[in-house]
């Protein structure tokens, strides 16, 4: 039973660092629908106001003129910032599954050794059996 508890004691989300805890909530927030659609509304909310009031005020009147420099940069902080996360937290998804192998890997081992001594127990037994006979 120790070894159950402390294998399984890594794979707890309360053992996790503060840095892991953000890396997985921004993972599971910025991989969603919700996100992906909110984003793609956003920026077709953008484009659509400085189209707006580029074509009201003609002369530059928009917040972002068409290059949308303002736009591409705020673009960048949130890859710039996204991606180191991501990434941490497929470290952290790969860290798990290595650690559920090596627990799948020693169960499946002392599965095996109960098996071999259940079966030596079996062939003793059917010796004694048969020479009885």
């Amino acid at each position: 039973m120790k070894e159950r508890e402390t294998n399984n004691r890594p794979l707890a989300k309360n053992h996790r660092t503060f840095g892991q805890r953000a890396a997985d909530n921004v993972t599971g927030w910025a991989g969603s629908w919700r996100f992906i659609l909110s984003f793609i509304s956003f920026l077709i909310i953008w484009i659509g106001l400085n189209g707006y009031f580029l074509i009201k005020y003609f002369q530059g009147g928009a917040f972002d003129p068409y290059p949308f420099i303002l736009l591409n940069l705020f673009i960048s902080i949130l890859t710039a910032i996204q991606a180191p996360m991501i990434l941490m937290s497929q470290n952290r998804a790969g860290e798990i599954d290595r650690l559920r192998a090596d627990y799948a890997y020693k169960v499946d081992l002392k599965a095996e050794r109960e098996i071999e001594h259940i079966q030596t127990q079996l062939d003793r037994m059917e010796k004694i059996l048969l020479k009885k006979k």
